[in-house]
């Protein structure tokens, strides 16, 4: 296994959450911008367990909702590096919805964030070295 590939195994991010009334909009389903804060900070976490630099959030693509989280459940984030360049990293990053009191599981959310290294001036530098 490359080395490469060995970082990009090593810094998966796995986060559980209980989606609490707090978080859900008037349908008693997850806020869309609540799922997106969720998925950039995992999306965050695995980028800077990856580099172990600083990173910073230049662009999302393509997240697609395909099905509403309702409240109640346990959501799980997978957030794992799917490209590298010389400064920057793509994160996929997954949703998995389970039902509480069940074994239903579901991939209901994918997206797509884009880190660049950042050294102290806040210029890109290599994102690995």
């Amino acid at each position: 296994m490359s080395t490469l590939e060995t970082l990009k195994d090593r810094s998966e991010t796995r986060i559980f959450k209980a989606v609490f009334p707090n978080t859900t909009n008037h349908y008693d389903t997850l806020f869309g911008g609540a799922t997106l804060h969720l998925m950039d900070e995992a999306s965050f976490i695995c980028a800077t367990r990856f580099s172990r630099k600083k990173v910073v959030t230049v662009s999302t693509d393509k997240i697609d909702f395909t099905t509403p989280i309702p409240q109640g459940t346990i959501i799980e984030l997978v957030a794992r590096v799917d490209k590298v360049g010389r400064t920057s990293c793509v994160v996929r990053t997954e949703v998995f919805m389970e039902d509480m009191y069940s074994d239903s599981r579901e991939k209901v959310v994918t997206g797509y964030f884009t880190f660049v290294a950042v050294g102290d001036d806040k210029k890109p530098v290599p994102i690995i070295d």
